[in-house]
Formats: C-alpha cells, structure tokens, sequence
C-alpha cells in the first residue's frame, strides 16, 4: 500500500513538474518562433529543429529527475531542497539551450553574385561592425534583415575578399559589404530566373509549387526565383520587382 502511495505521489509530482516546464517552453517558444526565427527562417536557419532538441530534452529531463527523487518520508526541507536543486539545473540548462538558439539565429539574408544567403549570427565578421553603414552595426533581434553584398573593389579589397571567403567568411557574412538591398535590385532581377525554369527543371513538384505560387499571389509567367544557402535545400521566390515573397523547399543550384 505504501508503495502504490508512494508511486502515485511521485507521479503526481512529476505530472505538475511536466506542466510547469511545458509553460516555460511555450513562453521560449513564443520568444524564438516570434522574434529570433520568425515565418520561415524556422526552417530555413534550422531554429525548430535545434529548438525541440534543446527544449525536448529539458522538459523530459525535470519531470523524471522529479519522479525519481520525490519522496514524502524524506520530509519537506529535504524534499524541496532537492526539488529547488532540478529546478535550477533545469533551467540553467533552458537558458543555455536557447542562448545556442539565440547565437544561431539569422540576421540577414544577403544577396550575394546570384543566390541569396542566409546569415546566422555566428557566422557573422563581427570585426567589421563597426565598418558597417550605420543602421547595421547592431545585430537585429527581431528576424533577419533584407540586405545585399556589394562587389569588392579591385585590388587589395578584392584581394582580401578572395582570402577570407576561402577561409569561410563570405561578403554576405561581412558587415564591410553590407548595403540595402534596393540598391542591388537590378543585379538581382539580372542574376535571377523565371519561374517556369524551376518548373522545368522539376517537374514532380508543379503542383506543390503552383499552390506555393498562389499563396504568395504570385503569377507564374511573371514571378522569378533564386537559389538560398541555407539549411537544406531552398529558393527564393521573387516578384517581378525582385522583392522577397517567399520561399518554397527545391534545390535551385542548377
């Protein structure tokens, strides 16, 4: 009998454990999906897969901890100091897992040559910062900015560009180069394709991409798309002016 008491309490505790760290987890994840990695930045800067990685394993890990240790003959000051004890691991372990998140989340999406790049802030020359025009010199925290690389000017600059992008770190990854993607519209409208060419090329999936069409209100003659590193396979789909209006999941490097 006090065995099967015994369980139960411990179940029960462990319930309310779980219920609890589900609350944190939808307030982490309000914070992630709304702000760091909004729409689809989620996939394509890899913010839910890292997210339910890091948020799965807290929230298993304090309920169990708590079905493990809870035990009422221990009396109260034994049992809430060990309680106290999960609690505070779990959530240094919470705030580690989103401050990965929050290094990794993207910052940019830079138009570079002929693709588009999405820039994590990791991955960004933050020695360059301070070169950077004005309004980019604080990383955003509110979803990635809208930019393009300039070309690098002959000589020693581009010299250096050449250097630094063997070694990993790519004008769109460089603030120095940073400018308004408005000012790279006719470069990006030049470099990029129509659609019906990525039709073409993959004709399995018409249909996913026309009912991706239509949901950006995009008319299929007339919409164009570029190719995106980021995580997996990705294009841009662009308007005839080269605005952004969305992205669908196709291998554009063809």
């Amino acid at each position: 009998m006090l065995a099967r008491l015994n369980l139960r309490s411990r179940l029960r505790a462990a319930g309310l454990h779980l219920l609890v760290s589900a609350a944190f987890a939808t307030l982490a994840a309000t914070l992630v999906f709304d702000l760091w990695y909004p729409d689809a930045y989620r996939l394509l800067a890899g913010g839910r897969d890292l997210f339910l990685l890091v948020v799965s394993v807290d929230v298993v890990l304090g309920p169990l901890l708590t079905f493990a240790v809870f035990n009422p003959a221990k009396g109260w000051p034994h049992l809430r100091r060990d309680l106290a004890v999960i609690g505070l691991l779990q959530l240094g372990a919470l705030l580690y897992g989103l401050h990965t998140v929050y290094i990794a989340r993207p910052v940019a999406l830079v138009f570079e040559v002929d693709r588009l790049r999405v820039v994590a802030a990791d991955a960004v020359y933050t020695p360059e910062l301070p070169q950077a025009l004005p309004q980019y010199r604080s990383l955003p925290l509110t979803g990635p900015w809208l930019l393009a690389a300039r070309a690098a000017r002959p000589g020693e600059e581009r010299n250096q560009a050449l250097f630094m992008a063997l070694g990993g770190a790519d004008t769109g990854q460089r603030p120095l180069f940073w400018q308004p993607y408005s000012e790279a519209r006719d470069r990006v409208l030049a470099r990029s394709r129509p659609v019906a060419v990525l039709l073409a090329h993959d004709p399995a999936h018409s249909a996913d991409l026309a009912t991706r069409l239509r949901a950006f209100k995009l008319d299929p003659q007339q919409a164009r798309f570029l190719p995106v590193i980021a995580r997996g396979d990705w294009v841009a789909l662009l308007r005839p002016n080269g605005e952004v209006a969305g992205f669908a999941p196709y291998d554009g490097f063809f």
